[in-house]
């Protein structure tokens, strides 16, 4: 096992080079510079100001100072908030979309195991007709399309529920149900397909016949191995949500890092985006690997599996 995680840490250290490889080329291939639309800039200022931000140095020269940021994660100034550094930005920003995109997950899992077991103990029933038609609304809606019918009713319309900004407990409940409904619906479906077909296995079948009580049954021994196919797409759904936030936060008025990588993208903010690129890439990436970890810690015959095959 011990192998095995560090097999996946280097992998992950590697796919977070080649992310933020590609971000920077990617970002120096678009022709100008972010000083080209600057308002009474003249030449010396603009050569001035790139000169400090090294934008005049030759590619390769960049690309390596761009690697001792990542490396010292030292991020430098930002073009377009010149009074505070990239590390201060993003301080500012991720607390809130990290709050956001964590409550929005364990109301997804918590939702969807829930509908999920219930529809499959209810299999054919009304319970599991009504739990997968909203399991099919919810995967075809796109968060920011629910996002806006939610504004519009329950804070236009109805006045329930404040309709942006982030003051208050009461101003994460639309956002939240916003982004956790597309995940709660994938999640509800793979519950109870995988529940479904657990409860047809044998050992379910020899505990019944032990007399053991139903939710015991459900709990202690079905609902175990039925969550592996949840853990095992958590990872991808976790990545989709701390995206996602992105479009949600401008929506809703949200100061988190969707409004920061957004603005540094339409401003051509090269510190802030590559800094955001490489943070979000390498902590998406982690929480990948924090699954695969907890995929061998559920599954044991992974662990076999991995010291077989060594």
């Amino acid at each position: 096992m011990a192998s095995y995680i560090i097999k996946r840490f280097l992998i992950m250290i590697m796919t977070v080079l080649v992310i933020a490889t590609l971000t920077f080329f990617l970002m120096h291939a678009i022709p100008g510079s972010p000083f080209n639309e600057e308002r009474g800039t003249n030449d010396v200022v603009q050569a001035n100001l790139e000169a400090h931000y090294h934008l005049n140095e030759p590619i390769y020269i960049q690309y390596f100072i761009y690697l001792k940021s990542i490396a010292t994660l030292d991020f430098g100034p930002s073009i377009k908030h010149p009074t505070e550094s990239v590390n201060e930005l993003l301080g500012r920003g991720f607390p809130i979309s990290f709050e956001l995109g964590m409550v929005t997950i364990i109301v997804a899992v918590l939702s969807g195991i829930v509908l999920g077991v219930l529809a499959a103990l209810k299999h054919n029933g009304f319970i599991d007709y009504l739990a997968m038609a909203c399991a099919v609304l919810g995967i075809s809606i796109p968060n920011f399309v629910l996002a806006t019918l939610l504004i519009q009713k329950m804070a236009v319309d109805w006045e329930l529920l404040p309709p942006a900004t982030w003051s208050s407990p009461m101003h994460m409940i639309l956002p939240t149900m916003a982004l956790a409904t597309g995940p709660m619906a994938i999640i509800a479906r793979l519950t109870r397909s995988s529940m479904l077909e657990v409860l047809t296995q044998d050992y379910i079948k020899t505990a019944k016949a032990k007399g053991l009580k139903p939710y015991k049954i459900v709990i202690k021994h079905a609902l175990k191995n039925a969550l592996m196919p949840v853990v095992t797409i958590l990872g991808t759904l976790l990545a989709g949500i701390l995206t996602g936030t992105f479009v949600i936060e401008k929506i809703f008025a949200i100061p988190g890092m969707g409004r920061y990588f957004i603005e540094a993208i339409n401003q051509r903010d090269y510190p802030l985006i590559m800094g955001t690129t490489v943070f979000y890439s390498f902590f998406l990436v982690f929480m990948l690997f924090l699954v695969d970890i907890a995929y061998g810690v559920l599954d044991p015959r992974i662990k076999l599996h991995k010291k077989e095959s060594d």
